[in-house]
Formats: structure tokens, C-alpha cells, sequence
């Protein structure tokens, strides 16, 4: 991989700089004025790896890797070198037909395929949310939800769950896991309701911080979602949701299991297509710079931020995909779940071109995302 070797020979350059250089004879040798000094040491300084690597690519390449995008179910390998692209999320029709054994290869090709390492992520959630494990070839039953595995056996069940979902996926060769879920619903009726936990904010909380860790041990990243907390509210996939609770009782339930997996150490977190009107009266979550700069400033979230897809009713019913997309990038999403990412795709790289988004923006957000594989193993 081309940007792997640029590292090594960087790395070689860097090392061997001072052999290299002729010995001066001590009556000939001058002091160098403050200012060169100066120079001489800026120039020295250790260069970050991941700001190489991106300073190494061009403009195609880093608006790529803001699109973790459905893996089609043909052209797949074609794609990534198309549009080079940041990673890809697996549902339930890619693992049709397949073993364990043929998933890790058809993964590997992938890999093998992408100059700079793919994200390859899933939703196995457990419960309704199954893509893996509801065939019967990688698992003998499919994963219980955190719900149905506290009330069997408490949060020491829903752990060991967890850890054996982990392992199972790092086998396989995924590497992002979309959850735990984090959010709060306590309404029999409401969409979130079987995903969730089931339980207040502090047992939210321990489940969220516990996963992350145990994710991080097997090299799973972890995204929480869907933030800022669906709590009873509608399904986005099919409508605007709207959500009119305070701030003030907002940051005393549903933040708080954000909030803890954020001092666990979570990887990235995923924002909701809701509109709360606390944070923003007329926009949907992922789409408000106000909603991100809350998360940013008030939360102190330093890592990946990524939308719900796109494609969801809620957002394409007011939007449509190419300006969703150069939205949700202004907003300051820095990886877009993206089942259109073609169209999408060519829509922020004109954006960029055309000096809608910046490029500080884009390569703040590119380094997030090669942070996070670096993170993970992936670049090293």
C-alpha cells in the first residue's frame, strides 16, 4: 500500500538524516543566528503519521473516507478504488448464503483492495437487530437483546453477551460494531423500545461504559447512538420525529449513558434524524451544526461523529440525498452512513470544489476517521 510505504520511507529518511551528515571540523563550525536555531528545531519536530498520510492523498481520496457506505451487493472491490472509500456497513443479505470461512475472505479481498484500510462495520444489536446471527451457520440462535438478557440474568448476562458478540465479530474480521444502544425507552410502544436497555440513566450508563471496554479489548470500535436519545419518540426511518423535552431534563436521563461512554472511551457516536427542540428548533439532529457543537463543546466528544443513513424518510422527504449529505458533512458529521454514496459521493466533492465545504473541515474530519483505524490496528 502506497501510503504504508511512504511511512517507512519517511520514517527512514528521518532516522538517517543525522549519519549522513559530514563532520565540520570544530574551528570551521559557526553559531547559527536564534533564528535558524528556531527553523532548524520546527523542522526536526516528529511529524504525526496520520497527518502524513493525509497530507499524502488527494481530494478524491479524503472525501472518500467520509462515507461508511452499504456494501452493494456487486461491484463491491470496483467501488472502493471509485471512491475510495472510508468503509463499508454489512446488513443481513450480505451474510446470505455464507460461512464464516467465506465472510473472512470476501472481508480480506476488501481489504486487500483499499489502499488506506476499510471500516467494516455491522448493526448486531442482538434481539430484532441481528445481521449475523440470526443465520444458524454463525450462530447456533440469534444474539438476545441487552433488554432480554438483563431480565434473564442481569447486567452480568448482558456483559457476557457483549464479550461473546465482540469475539465473534473480530473473528470474522468486522471491525465496528454500531452500538451499544444508549438510549432510554420506557414506552411499550415506542420504536426504541425492545433495543434499549430498559433501565435508568445510571444502569444505562454501566452497560455503555462496560461494552466499550469490553469492544476495545477484541478491537471493535464502538458507536454509541442514537444521540442524543431517541427516548419514546417516533421512527425516523419513516417520519420526522419530533422531540420537545428541556434541555435541563434531557441532560439528567437521556445524556447520561452518552456521557458515560464518552469517559470510557467510546470511539464514535451516531446522531439521530429526531429534531429536539432544545438543541435545535426546526432541524433534524444529524443535520444541526448546534447539535454537533453540544456534543463538541458541552459534552467534550474528541472522536468520530457519524449520521444515521441518510436514505431514512426523515431526511429525504425534506432534503434529498446530495444536499443531505453536504449538510450533514457542514454540520460537523465526520462519516456518513450513506446507501446513495455515488450520488453522494460527487455531491460533497463538488461542495468541496466549490468552497461550500472547506478543506480545513474536510481534513479535520478525514484525520478523525484515519485516527480511529489507527485506533483500531488498522494503519500503523
Amino acid at each position: 500500500m502506497r501510503h504504508i510505504f511512504l511511512f517507512f520511507l519517511l520514517s527512514l529518511l528521518l532516522c538517517g538524516c543525522e549519519a549522513d551528515q559530514p563532520q565540520i571540523p570544530e574551528e570551521t563550525m559557526t553559531i547559527p543566528p536564534v533564528e535558524a536555531t528556531s527553523s532548524v528545531l520546527e523542522e526536526t519536530q516528529p511529524v504525526d503519521p496520520m497527518q502524513m498520510l493525509l497530507s499524502s492523498m488527494t481530494l478524491e481520496e479524503k472525501v472518500g473516507q467520509l462515507f461508511l457506505a452499504r456494501c452493494p451487493s456487486a461491484d463491491a472491490i470496483s467501488d472502493i478504488d471509485t471512491y475510495h472509500l472510508g468503509g463499508y456497513i454489512l446488513f443481513g443479505q450480505d451474510f446470505v448464503n455464507q460461512t464464516p470461512d467465506s465472510i473472512r475472505q470476501i472481508l480480506a479481498s476488501y481489504q486487500e483492495s483499499s489502499p488506506i484500510p476499510l471500516l467494516i462495520a455491522v448493526d448486531e444489536e442482538g434481539g430484532t437487530v441481528c445481521r449475523i446471527s440470526k443465520y444458524p451457520v454463525f450462530r447456533s440462535s440469534r444474539f438476545p437483546s441487552p433488554r432480554e438478557s438483563y431480565a434473564n440474568g442481569g447486567m452480568e448476562q448482558v456483559l457476557a453477551v457483549e464479550t461473546e458478540k465482540a469475539k465473534l465479530l473480530a473473528d470474522l474480521g468486522i471491525n465496528v460494531n454500531m452500538g451499544p444502544v444508549c438510549d432510554i425507552s420506557t414506552d411499550f410502544g415506542s420504536f426504541m423500545y425492545a433495543r434499549s436497555l430498559g433501565e435508568e440513566p445510571g444502569e444505562t450508563g454501566r452497560f455503555v461504559t462496560s461494552t466499550v471496554r469490553i469492544m476495545k479489548n477484541f478491537g471493535i470500535g464502538s458507536v454509541l447512538k442514537h444521540f442524543p436519545g431517541y427516548g419514546n419518540n417516533d421512527d425516523t426511518h419513516t417520519e420526522i420525529a419530533v422531540d420537545n423535552r428541556s434541555l435541563a431534563e434531557l441532560e439528567s436521563r437521556d445524556l447520561i449513558p452518552f456521557a458515560e461512554g464518552i469517559k470510557a472511551g467510546c470511539d464514535a457516536i451516531l446522531v439521530s434524524h429526531t429534531i429536539v427542540t432544545a438543541l435545535d428548533e426546526d432541524t433534524p439532529a444529524s443535520l444541526s451544526p448546534s447539535v454537533h457543537a453540544y456534543l463538541r463543546n458541552s459534552m467534550g466528544f474528541e472522536g468520530v461523529i457519524v449520521t444515521d443513513d441518510l436514505v431514512m424518510q426523515a431526511i429525504t422527504d425534506s432534503y434529498g440525498p446530495e444536499e443531505a449529505a453536504v449538510l450533514a458533512v457542514l454540520a460537523g458529521n465526520d462519516l456518513l452512513c450513506s446507501t446513495e454514496y455515488a450520488v453522494q459521493y460527487a455531491a460533497v466533492l463538488k461542495a468541496v470544489e466549490e468552497n461550500r465545504i472547506s478543506m480545513e473541515q474536510l481534513e479535520t474530519s478525514v484525520l478523525r476517521v484515519l485516527n480511529w483505524k489507527k485506533d483500531l490496528g488498522l494503519i500503523f
